[in-house]
């Protein structure tokens, strides 16, 4: 008998598109001779399956089943491909511990943290050779003295971003004060973002973006690095999703000490937050001092054909089925 899998797509935010596309892909590498693999879409109104005759199937909430042809499909795995809420934030893996099928990505604790990137950073602020930006996280009760608290405490420029946003949405750079409250109004009023808003010192260096998993064995793998050269001021969600406008470098130019120090850096947030699958890190290598700043991390990092993640796969030898399978197996054992 085949695996019964649930592939996750859709969710309640703009990055709902992307969702499609990472799970469309996701699909189509997965094996189809081990697994069967329906495709669930998630959406603020019905949770449901489109048959290949093109008929929808409401999926029963009570226990995450389905009917098809006067039977029951149990799902014995959930693999989230669910970008933003509510596949990003916690609340799909609390639903499924809940009900009793167990999931790909991190679990509901390590979800909900690592959506608000201020208290993710508290999180890491004492491991080895990892540095963070200088930053002021704003609430919406601050929003009147949201100026005067950021120039306060920081230098120009400024990164401006929601504290629990994805790709990048209601992102500024502030190069000058008069911006700033444009800025932050910005990050406050993004769609589905929620109500703090992060402000972080401008770091001078190459932006990266690295992978990292558990294989079947238990063993930590860090996949290659890429680097991100966008034409844009920064790497926007114009920036990621446009092409042309970023040149994505995979494997890094990394030398091999810098290797080896972002490598165990990465094992070390990877442990710290307690994650599962997979992973991706986005990270700054400072110019002037060739230390390492922590950006952010992805817990359902973007699956099409072009994302980091599957060119990080390629680059080191590995086909996208078995990367998949690999962690199908491992979510399998928990």
């Amino acid at each position: 008998m085949k695996t019964k899998i649930a592939l996750i797509t859709g969710g309640y935010t703009g990055e709902a598109e992307v969702s499609f596309k990472s799970s469309a892909f996701v699909y189509s590498q997965l094996d189809h001779n081990k697994y069967d693999i329906y495709q669930i879409t998630i959406t603020k109104d019905a949770w449901f399956y489109v048959s290949d005759s093109g008929i929808k199937h409401a999926i029963n909430k009570e226990d995450f089943t389905l009917v098809l042809d006067d039977s029951i499909v149990q799902f014995e795995l959930a693999f989230i491909m669910v970008h933003g809420s509510p596949g990003e934030d916690g609340r799909l893996q609390s639903y499924f511990d809940l009900v009793g099928i167990p999931y790909t990505s991190c679990d509901a604790l390590t979800s909900a943290l690592t959506m608000n990137k201020g208290y993710t950073k508290a999180i890491l602020a004492d491991l080895n050779d990892l540095f963070l930006a200088k930053s002021v996280l704003l609430f919406e009760n601050q929003r009147a003295q949201a100026v005067e608290l950021v120039e306060d405490k920081l230098s120009l420029p400024y990164f401006v971003k929601p504290n629990a946003g994805g790709s990048s949405i209601g992102m500024t750079k502030v190069k000058v004060a008069d911006e700033l409250k444009v800025a932050i109004d910005k990050a406050f009023d993004a769609e589905n973002t929620g109500s703090q808003v992060i402000v972080e010192e401008f770091v001078n260096g190459r932006e990266f973006s690295e992978g990292i998993y558990r294989n079947v064995d238990g063993e930590l793998v860090v996949l290659p690095a890429t680097e991100v050269k966008t034409t844009r001021e920064f790497f926007d969600f114009e920036a990621k999703y446009i092409p042309g406008l970023t040149e994505e470098i995979t494997p890094a130019d990394l030398d091999v000490n810098q290797q080896l120090r972002i490598g165990k850096i990465l094992k070390d947030i990877y442990v710290r937050l307690n994650c599962k699958g997979m992973v991706r890190i986005d990270f700054f290598l400072e110019n002037d001092t060739d230390k390492f700043y922590f950006i952010e991390i992805n817990t359902i990092p973007g699956q099409t054909p072009q994302s980091l993640i599957p060119q990080q796969v390629r680059a080191a030898g590995l086909t996208e089925q078995e990367f998949y399978g690999n962690l199908i197996e491992v979510a399998l054992k928990k």
